[in-house]
């Protein structure tokens, strides 16, 4: 089994589209309305396999928006990833070493939804 998409609740697909791709970098795969008043949106975070999923008029959009905590974007230099999304004009918490190698960082979204960027430093080459 992989796991291949999360639904993301938001209150605007089109803001929420815009700041998943232009201030994170996420790579826009989908984005149709394939009925009346039904929008899909599927975003990809650079390298991953798993993406995120933006919409309306389904069920699996119905949650609050920003109920959705703590979606961990694991990378491989927390630094590097922090710095380039500040240059993209996103919000970024400060890093946080938390011991064993690991270190967080917040992030945001404008509804309220929060992801994290997680390096675990023994986690490199094909172990990443």
């Amino acid at each position: 089994m992989k796991l291949e998409l999360v639904p993301v609740p938001v209150a605007d697909v089109d803001r929420a589209k815009a700041f998943y791709v232009e201030r994170l970098g996420f790579v826009e795969d989908v984005d149709v309305s394939p009925a009346d008043g039904v929008r899909v949106v599927q975003l990809t975070p650079p390298g991953s396999a798993c993406s995120i999923g933006l919409g309306t008029g389904l069920p699996v959009y119905g949650a609050a928006p920003g109920s959705i905590r703590g979606l961990h974007l694991v990378v491989p230099d927390i630094e590097c990833a922090r710095a380039d999304l500040l240059a993209r004009g996103a919000e970024v918490g400060e890093v946080v070493d938390v011991g064993g190698g690991v270190r967080y960082a917040g992030i945001t979204d404008p509804d309220g939804n929060t992801l994290t960027l997680q390096e675990m430093a023994w986690r490199t080459g094909d172990a990443y």
